[in-house]
């Protein structure tokens, strides 16, 4: 069973990323309250770094134990280690690292300095996710194109569509760099909280095709629900092209 998408509208980019970060601190509590030690994987681009600096104020920061926090990314460009385009190294940037977390829990993606190809990368990374036994994702995180794309899926493409795997090399990739590492949709659907973080009207045509459930070759987005929660998380601007009754302020 998969949850069914819900809009929660924020007034602009700041607000989305202050209250996007509360969220997630609430959530990882809750799971430790339960005896998880939370997986959550993160995002690149602008609003992936702006969650990430809203962390270090954020209400209740201090009820999770970062230590027991693993933090993986659902997709990362084929660059070098510490490269400023690589979605890891902004994180860093914005204060990832800050956080009170245990180094060998933060699952970065291999890149050409560790690896021989892209394809080594993506199997160096699936392998890492099951060595942890983690099962599932407790947060997915991730940004959305305006072509409808979330980690490097892009739609109509062939890594789009791959199957029995957990991370897939892309090669040919729509936007630079052409070759990445991405998390599969059966793996990111393997997730107990799917959210989606979305700012500008330039983004607002894929937010209403994620929600409204466009087929694969419009949107990838729409292919991933999580299996308790699915929240499309935008500001005001990305859900322009949505019914009213379908947002939550």
């Amino acid at each position: 069973m998969t949850s069914e998408p819900q809009v929660v509208v924020h007034r602009d980019k700041q607000d989305l990323a202050d209250a996007s970060a509360t969220r997630l601190v609430a959530a990882l509590a809750e799971a430790q309250t339960r005896g998880r030690e939370p997986h959550v994987s993160l995002t690149g681009g602008s609003m992936g770094s702006a969650i990430v600096a809203s962390l270090q104020t954020a209400r209740g920061r201090d009820t999770v134990d970062w230590s027991r926090v693993s933090i993986w990314w659902g997709d990362e460009r084929y660059l070098p280690a510490g490269d400023p385009d690589r979605n890891d190294t902004q994180n860093d940037h914005a204060g990832l690292l800050d956080l009170g977390l245990d180094p060998e829990r933060v699952h970065r993606v291999p890149g050409p300095d560790t690896s021989s190809s892209a394809e080594e990368s993506a199997e160096l990374y699936a392998a890492a996710l099951r060595a942890t036994g983690a099962g599932e994702f407790d947060v997915m995180v991730l940004g959305v194109g305006p072509d409808g794309h979330v980690a490097s899926l892009f739609p109509g493409h062939p890594a789009q569509l791959a199957k029995d795997a957990i991370a897939v090399a892309v090669h040919d990739s729509p936007k630079p760099p052409p070759d990445r590492v991405s998390l599969t949709l059966e793996c990111l659907n393997r997730s107990e909280r799917v959210w989606f973080l979305v700012a500008g009207d330039d983004k607002a045509g894929a937010v209403r095709d994620g929600v409204e459930g466009a087929p694969p070759e419009r949107s990838t987005a729409a292919q991933v629900r999580g299996l308790r929660e699915t929240l499309w998380l935008v500001d005001s601007a990305a859900a322009a092209g949505l019914p009213q009754d379908r947002l939550e302020h």
